[in-house]
């Protein structure tokens, strides 16, 4: 696929559907008529709406439009035309962005980091209180996550140790976090999602790293890691002096004046920031009954310590590619489902929850004012990473190159070996890898080929491996857009629809000017949906409601 086009426009990305109308879904036009409205009532309370959070509301407003920037592929043989508008490479909660994020993410897992070993999901929930304090306070949240990932790297290691009668720092864990801040009903938590390698790598006689499996932890053990989780983060706090004191002297968000503060705080409590219904819980649809007269439901390896939560019950066996992804995938999901997502004759709108909780709630409700305060509580703060990595499967980690899997690298082998050159060792049959005989070098960000001088051995004795002797693949990160679709939907995009031929890509246009003027002579609106101004202010807070800080009296309905 050719792109011509300036180096600016290589940098962008075509929408996920090369027909998209967001103007008409309820999801686009509830942003579309709240955000001017939003902006002015912050602007007469005096509140200052973070730069990140605008500028994430005004490119979804662009997203999938022809007229701000298109791909135009072209049929060689017939002739016809496909316009492709670009994305605005949010990731906040625009379902197409997001969504291709979460495709292209799991692709890379599943092909290139994630070795032939099994993986067992962790998943760790937080006290209301503390998710307030995670959701703006990215330091934080990166010390908390180290707690869950060491707590769960040691209790890998006491197993390994009691079954193979090694020592602790000789057992090698590994692990890809994403960092989820949405509940079930587009309320802020900030969670965890941890896909650990069901083992441990042990180090051999000649210095390569051989992956042992371990049984499933016991709902003891899991209760044992979740209590130590929950000693671990009260440490945590109180090292950083956020257990006592004045709350408003350690909260930024209620010092500098900003909105995130009250709209986090609603959002975690499930309750309207701004507003005539300020204060008041979201509306909720359901056969309602009163949870507090039924048993907490109880599953396996799942425990509850002072409010952490910590399921661990799902797992992948090791030759299972397909579910892998597709639990990738999950984890890495948008925060909003426009499937779910539906206008009601009133005006309100509608959400259904994956599962019914446990009170009978089904749908929430809300006004398009109170959606658009949920999406921006779910806008994840400038340069903090959403995806995390751990132990030998960090970028940095010794011995990475021969325990992750890389179908593409695999390929490039079996292509060398077939011309006859020394080709690294593959391991697509779950079987050990030679470390030796492959490059541990993490190619250089500006050039294509990078490697260490010497296979030397790291702390714990593994093997660096030494200089490659067949050059590396190309270090295409991520997937191009018709191999996605491909990928995901099992479609040939680049097919033309009339003759069955090929299409190429001859432009990318980002001028306005000449974008309004081919989609005139191809008799497309040239004109993006105008905005709606912001209404005259309404009643905004009930005086004796008190919604800033962090929200420790609500408790979440669990679901089923």
């Amino acid at each position: 696929m050719v792109l011509v086009a300036s180096r600016a426009a290589r940098r962008k990305q075509p929408a996920q559907y090369t027909r998209r109308t967001p103007e008409v879904t309820p999801l686009y036009a509830a942003v579309r008529d709240e955000l001017e409205t939003y902006l002015a009532r912050a602007h007469d309370r005096e509140r200052i709406v973070p730069r990140f959070v605008e500028r994430e509301l005004r490119a979804y407003l662009q997203c999938g439009l022809l007229r701000h920037g298109f791909v135009r592929a072209r049929c060689a043989d017939c002739g016809l035309d496909r316009l492709v508008a670009f994305s605005c490479k949010g990731r906040g909660f625009c379902p197409a962005c997001v969504g291709r994020r979460m495709a292209d993410t799991a692709a890379h897992l599943v092909d290139r980091v994630l070795p032939q070993a099994p993986v067992r999901q962790w998943v760790l929930s937080l006290p209301h209180s503390l998710r307030y304090r995670l959701a703006f306070d990215a330091e934080l949240c990166s010390a908390a996550l180290d707690v869950f990932i060491r707590s769960v790297f040691i209790s890998l290691r006491r197993r390994a140790r009691a079954r193979f009668g090694v020592q602790a720092r000789i057992a090698r864990c590994g692990a890809v976090t994403f960092v989820q801040r949405f509940g079930d009903a587009l309320n802020l938590n900030v969670h965890f999602h941890s896909l650990v390698l069901d083992g441990v790598y042990l180090r051999e006689a000649d210095g390569s790293a051989q992956f042992r499996t371990l049984a499933p932890p016991t709902d003891a053990e899991v209760e044992r890691v979740a209590a130590s989780i929950a000693l671990r983060l009260i440490r945590l706090l109180e090292l950083r002096g956020l257990l006592a004191g004045n709350p408003d002297e350690t909260d930024p968000l209620a010092r500098d004046g900003s909105t995130l503060g009250e709209l986090y705080a609603a959002s975690i409590r499930h309750r309207t920031a701004t507003g005539p219904r300020a204060g008041r819980r979201v509306a909720r649809v359901g056969d309602r009954i009163a949870a507090d007269d039924l048993e907490p439901p109880r599953s396996k390896r799942c425990a509850m310590v002072n409010g952490v939560s910590l399921h661990a019950n799902v797992a992948v066996p090791a030759r299972d590619r397909k579910r892998l992804e597709r639990l990738c995938r999950y984890v890495a999901r948008p925060p909003v489902s426009t499937a779910r997502l539906a206008a009601q004759p009133d005006g309100r709108l509608r959400y259904q929850l994956k599962r019914r909780w446990r009170d009978g709630t089904t749908h929430v409700v809300f006004e398009p004012g109170e959606l658009l305060e949920r999406l921006v509580a779910l806008i994840p703060p400038p340069r903090a990473h959403q995806v995390r990595y751990h132990g030998v499967l960090a970028p940095a980690a010794a011995g990475r190159a021969g325990i992750c899997c890389d179908r593409r690298l695999a390929e490039h082998s079996k292509t060398d070996s077939s011309r006859g050159q020394l080709a690294p060792g593959n391991d697509r049959a779950g079987n050990p890898i030679d470390t030796t005989s492959r490059s541990s070098a993490r190619p250089s960000s500006r050039s294509g080929n990078s490697s260490h001088a010497c296979g030397d051995r790291d702390s714990n004795g593994f093997v660096s491996a030494p200089n490659p002797r067949v050059p590396a693949p190309p270090r295409a990160r991520r997937l191009s857009w018709s191999a996605l679709m491909q990928r995901v939907f099992v479609r040939d995009v680049l097919e033309c629809p009339s003759c069955r031929g090929r299409m190429r890509v001859i432009a990318a246009i980002e001028q306005p000017e000449i974008a309004a003027a081919i989609l005139g002579s191809l008799g497309l609106a040239s004109r993006a949906p105008p905005a709606v101004p912001a209404r005259q202010a309404e009643l905004l807070c009930d005086p004796d409601l008190e919604l800033a800080g962090p929200a420790d009296d609500f408790t979440e309905p669990p679901s089923d």
